[in-house]
């Protein structure tokens, strides 16, 4: 496979999905009990935002488009922090932490910025180079494991954890057309071990086959589900994505109320030229 999360670290999908993953982990730690987040398809977990293929540091890798990060959290970063939402105010907090704009932190070095000593991060890479950089980028974390390994064969693995309470990230990378299939597979795998967890899956808006997708999760009437997408681009442009969205199963039930908190506002700073829309779904539609 020759895709990689650096190529697009910071755009305006990674903005997206960073906010609605920070915005589930505040929920879940809302509660004393500890819990698992489960990284499927982790990347490196940091990355360096220039354009030299080769980096001489060995943290993050220059894999990144700088246009992709001028159109996601080139948009925002410098935003008026008082008069924006809670929850982009925390984000950008966290992503200044990481020392942007040299580097731009993947879901896994948000998750760990965000998660207490006593919870458990289990990331997975299938990747060598990509996993290399995970390991070495986490290596001294206790709470942090890192596993080369499929993320769909994380999930039999490592389901359920043993805190039973877990955050589940599924973000792949959509090369093969049989994607969309093995997630359905990989969500039926990992519901029947561990029913009560949070799943959270990212997919792009680019043709009608996320729709397919989303009416083939929503057949199987598998948990309760929340749908939040977010396009940028007329349907229209002809690009590759115009827009993303994220399948929330289980969603913590406090979680749709403070999206709509945020998201209306987000759209409005990243669309272009006010262009394309956002929703929220609770079930099907």
């Amino acid at each position: 496979m020759n895709y990689r999360h650096g190529y697009h670290a910071g755009s305006f999908a990674d903005v997206f999905k960073h906010l609605i993953t920070i915005n589930i982990i505040e929920i879940l730690l809302r509660k004393e009990k500890p819990f698992c987040y489960l990284d499927t398809h982790a990347g490196r977990g940091i990355y360096h935002l220039h354009s030299n293929p080769m980096p001489k540091s060995r943290v993050g890798g220059g894999l990144q488009s700088p246009q992709e990060s001028s159109g996601g959290i080139g948009k925002i970063i410098n935003c008026e922090i008082d008069k924006s939402p809670l929850l982009v105010q925390k984000y950008l907090e966290i992503v200044k932490g990481w020392k942007y704009p040299k580097y731009y932190p993947g879901s896994p070095a948000i998750a760990k910025t965000l998660l207490r000593d006593s919870d458990h991060l289990i990331l997975t890479e299938l990747q060598t180079e990509e996993f290399k950089f995970l390991k070495e980028n986490f290596k001294n974390n206790k709470n942090v494991a890192a596993h080369h390994l499929n993320g769909y064969q994380g999930l039999k693995a490592f389901l359920p954890p043993k805190e039973r309470r877990g955050f589940i990230l599924i973000d792949p990378p959509f090369e093969k057309t049989e994607e969309w299939n093995t997630i359905i597979e990989g969500l039926k795998e990992g519901i029947k071990k561990f029913s009560s967890g949070v799943y959270a899956i990212w997919y792009p808006i680019k043709d009608a086959k996320s729709q397919v997708f989303l009416n083939s999760i929503y057949a199987l009437k598998l948990q309760e589900v929340l749908t939040v997408e977010l396009s940028i681009y007329p349907k229209d442009v002809p690009l590759k994505l115009i827009g993303c969205g994220m399948l929330i199963l289980n969603p913590p039930w406090p979680l749709k109320k403070e999206i709509q908190s945020w998201l209306p506002w987000l759209w409005e700073r990243l669309a272009v030229n006010r262009s394309g829309d956002y929703h929220i779904y609770t079930g099907s539609h």
